[in-house]
């Protein structure tokens, strides 16, 4: 794991255990909720900096690193958003992938009918954001393999965290989160308006939520 301090809100700073061949975060107790709008945003940027990387299986007995006990997969809401990850039974801290972490904060949500039907005018496949594997959208509008749905990010969601920053972390902003996601879903070449994405990576299977988020930490 690699340690990584953000900023803390209302002072101060957080210092999180992220395992890039995991594509997790081990928060101690609180930390998740500690986080600044601007650590958020910095925090994404270090989950797209590492999105090629294949995901690594978290092991069946994985164990907290601070009393050794078993962590206990546990399923969880906020609102009307499911999320699950493995915690420690002592409290120390729980282990999130950077899918459920996403979930949790509720910048992921599923696509809605006119979303996939959008989306199935650009592209036969894409790659699940949950585990990975490939979904025929021309057939499914959900996961084979984990039955999670077709997800994206949330431009209201994002927005709102944009909206909080500071006046100087807002100076170095990302594009507009509702056209990035009109973006991939169109299938549109936005090399001027969002700087890198071109039509035709959907069709290689693109993760619908690591290619938006790449393209709103572009100019973090």
């Amino acid at each position: 794991m690699r340690r990584q301090l953000f900023a803390r809100r209302p002072e101060g700073q957080v210092a999180l255990d992220i395992c890039f061949e995991c594509q997790a975060i081990w928060f101690d107790h609180f930390e998740s909720s500690q986080l600044t709008p601007g650590a958020t945003i910095e925090l994404f940027r270090a989950i797209n900096e590492r999105a090629d990387t294949p995901a690594r299986p978290v092991a069946e007995a994985a164990a907290c690193p601070v009393c050794r006990r078993r962590l206990q997969l546990t399923h969880d809401i906020q609102r009307s958003n499911r999320f699950v990850y493995h915690r420690c039974p002592e409290r120390h801290g729980r282990f999130t992938s950077f899918f459920q972490f996403l979930r949790e904060k509720e910048f992921v949500r599923s696509l809605s009918p006119a979303e996939v039907t959008k989306l199935r005018a650009t592209c036969t496949q894409v790659r699940c954001s949950s585990c990975g594997a490939p979904v025929n959208i021309e057939r499914d509008a959900a996961c084979g393999y984990c039955r999670a749905p077709l997800a994206i990010l949330d431009a209201d969601a994002v927005q709102r965290t944009l909206d909080a920053l500071s006046q100087k972390e807002r100076a170095k902003a990302a594009p507009d989160p509702a056209a990035a996601i009109d973006a991939i879903l169109a299938g549109q070449r936005t090399r001027r308006r969002l700087g890198r994405y071109e039509a035709g990576h959907a069709e290689d299977g693109v993760d619908l939520v690591r290619e938006v988020l790449g393209l709103l930490t572009i100019e973090l």
